[in-house]
């Protein structure tokens, strides 16, 4: 049975670097549009625009995986799971197509002028990057390097040197020789790695992400990863069964990512948020404004220098 996320829980955003800064999100439709991030846009099979909170602006996703299949199982994951989606390889082809049109809606502003994008602030009114996203986990897909050269020839021919490349990651291929060739691709065209470390304790990462994978090895990968390049760590944190996570798993999540600084990881952003879409499970509720503040401040209390943004 799947969950239900309140709408207020997209209603605000902080920043945080050295003081906590709040943006309140007043417009309705830029609720409804952080709230509502559908991989399926008109006929496209791959290329979908949303609003971002953690972009600031329109994020346009890539979905390499339209089946559906995913080597995590997140308990606040908002794929449905239940419906099978389309199977076969990833057609490079018909993706370029549909990115090289998506481009063109975003630098003619016409997209903007659709229903679902008409009524945003006006500051999130720009495309800030093309997303590695969508319903598994991008690096499992055969033709992921492939795609990422699509990309960035498609950025070039438009012109569009200031938008980046962002890969949305659960870590768990980087061990792999191609997906770390795909990496070195994207450090060379602007690209930025953003990592997801749910937990700080084996136990709470079972409990939040269900793998196939050892704790063990992502903290590792992602160590790697950030011995290589700078690299943005996103955590979500969330009540399960009306419990927001354990003062413990705090001080072990911050462990954890003091653990990557000391083995020479470089931290570009720590972003915390929590649930504002629906869940694969309805025992998992976003955590209130005052909760996300106090685990804010909490981590950024035991990771001096570590720049940090949270969003509620």
């Amino acid at each position: 049975m799947r969950g239900r996320a309140p709408a207020a829980a997209a209603e605000r955003a902080l920043a945080m670097d050295d003081k906590l800064s709040p943006m309140a999100v007043t417009s309705a439709a830029t609720r409804r549009a952080f709230s509502s991030h559908s991989r399926v846009w008109a006929d496209n099979r791959y290329v979908y625009p949303v609003v971002s909170r953690r972009s600031g602006g329109l994020s346009i996703g890539i979905n390499l995986n339209p089946d559906k299949i995913c080597n995590f199982d997140c308990i606040y994951c908002s794929v449905d799971r239940h419906v099978n989606g389309p199977t076969g390889r990833v057609e490079t082809a018909v993706l370029r197509a549909e990115l090289r049109q998506m481009l063109a809606l975003a630098t003619s502003n016409e997209i903007f002028r659709l229903p679902e994008f008409a009524a945003i602030r006006p500051e999130l009114m720009r495309l800030n990057d093309i997303a590695f996203s969508g319903d598994g986990e991008p690096t499992t897909c055969p033709v992921f390097g492939r795609c990422c050269r699509i990309a960035a020839e498609e950025l070039k021919r438009a012109g569009l040197s200031g938008v980046k490349l962002v890969l949305i990651t659960n870590a768990t291929m980087f061990a792999r020789r191609p997906v770390r060739k795909a990496l070195e691709y994207l450090d060379q065209h602007g690209g930025e790695i953003w990592a997801k470390l749910d937990a700080g304790t084996a136990a709470y990462y079972q409990l939040v992400n269900r793998p196939g994978v050892g704790f063990d090895r992502i903290c590792a990968n992602i160590t790697w990863c950030a011995q290589v390049r700078p690299t943005v760590i996103q955590t979500l944190l969330m009540r399960i069964h009306g419990q927001p996570p354990p003062p413990d798993e705090i001080q072990a999540y911050a462990r954890r990512l003091a653990d990557i600084k000391a083995a020479g990881g470089r931290i570009k952003l720590v972003q915390l948020y929590t649930v504002a879409r629906n869940t694969a499970e309805n025992y998992v509720d976003p955590l209130a404004p005052e909760e996300m503040k106090a685990m804010s401040e909490r981590v950024k209390a035991l990771l001096p220098g570590v720049p940090l943004e949270c969003f509620w």
